[in-house]
């Protein structure tokens, strides 16, 4: 089994701690993104991960590579080039103010790569899984049409295709993401999701349902899921749940869309350490759950235990072991010292 991810990861810089930007006077340097959280989670959970982007050859690139090597992802298929990696800066909120994100991400090697970097009969031999995300096309035109090639490829060899929708409108407009992940939908097996990405990118919504006061009804995301499944043939859509108490404490769970079946979570209520990666842990939890052929309710407990984890622990990367997440997706929640 041998999954193949495709993205962005960059730098990540935030001020220590609750300080705001304009206190900062200086900034924690680690790595991540949408697509390398997914692959490094995978390869925690022992599965053989491979990421596949373009990074600069200088030393700011090559952390990147090292990073993810650190962690056992498969790095083989990175390309080299291009001048810069992306930057995003995070500062994370406390109580009732938010978290906040500003990219400098422009002009990115992998915004500028183009089709014809990527020999994709190479990097998907012996492959069985290719996971995108919805931040991957909107980076560019360019980095789009090697979205749309992958998945092409991708089909054409018989490879299951999962993508988070992952809306992100300083990114690009919803029309624009409507068209364009429109078009990557045909070739999707799996898609990831909240009631917001379905909404902002495709008009879906979840009726008597408001995610900014933490109000979710069950029946109004099953709507969701059908309308997703009915319009893009999926074999699975989940939703994501995300009740926002505060910045530090949300309730969290999800559902799973089998054709004509749905299955809930149970709920956690996590105290957040850092969200950052939180869907990509879900992702990955429900990659795994796949490929090790769960039934469909276990495998959900297995993805929204693992993200439930991912909120405990600094950083993009979610450092867990398989084992650690059955046995809080068994009932082990205590969070007691073991020994």
């Amino acid at each position: 089994m041998k999954v193949i991810t495709l993205g962005e990861i960059m730098l990540r810089l935030a001020p220590e701690g609750y300080y705001r930007f304009v206190q900062a006077v200086s900034y924690g340097a680690i790595y991540g993104g949408g697509e390398a959280n997914v692959a490094v989670s995978l390869a925690g959970f022992g599965v053989d991960a491979a990421f596949v982007t373009k990074l600069p050859k200088h030393e700011i690139g090559q952390g990147a590579v090292n990073k993810l090597r650190e962690f056992g992802v498969d790095t083989s298929l990175i390309v080299r080039g291009g001048s810069r990696v992306g930057i995003y800066f995070l500062e994370k909120g406390a109580s009732q103010r938010p978290s906040k994100v500003i990219y400098d991400r422009a002009h990115s090697a992998i915004a500028e790569a183009s089709e014809a970097d990527f020999d994709w009969d190479k990097i998907f031999q012996g492959a069985t899984w290719f996971h995108f995300t919805g931040i991957t096309p909107a980076l560019s035109d360019s980095a789009a049409a090697i979205c749309l090639t992958a998945c092409k490829a991708a089909r054409q060899k018989g490879i299951t295709v999962s993508c988070d929708i992952n809306y992100r409108a300083n990114l690009w407009t919803r029309e624009k993401a409507g068209e364009v992940m429109g078009k990557l939908m045909e070739f999707v097996d799996i898609c990831v999701a909240n009631e917001e990405d379905a909404a902002d990118v495709f008009g879906i919504r979840a009726s008597d349902s408001d995610v900014t006061s933490g109000k979710i009804s069950h029946d109004g995301y099953k709507e969701v899921a059908a309308a997703l499944i009915k319009r893009f043939g999926f074999k699975q859509t989940a939703i994501t749940l995300r009740e926002s108490i505060s910045a530090n404490d949300n309730n969290w769970a999800a559902m799973l869309c089998t054709g004509n079946d749905f299955y809930f979570s149970k709920k956690y209520a996590v105290h957040i350490v850092d969200r950052v990666g939180g869907g990509d842990s879900f992702s990955a939890g429900l990659i795994y759950a796949n490929l090790q052929g769960m039934p469909a309710q276990e495998g959900l407990e297995f993805a929204v235990a693992a993200s439930c984890l991912k909120h405990t622990i600094e950083g993009d990367f979610n450092i867990v072991s398989a084992d650690e997440v059955k046995k809080l997706a068994a009932g082990n929640a205590s969070g007691r010292v073991q020994r």
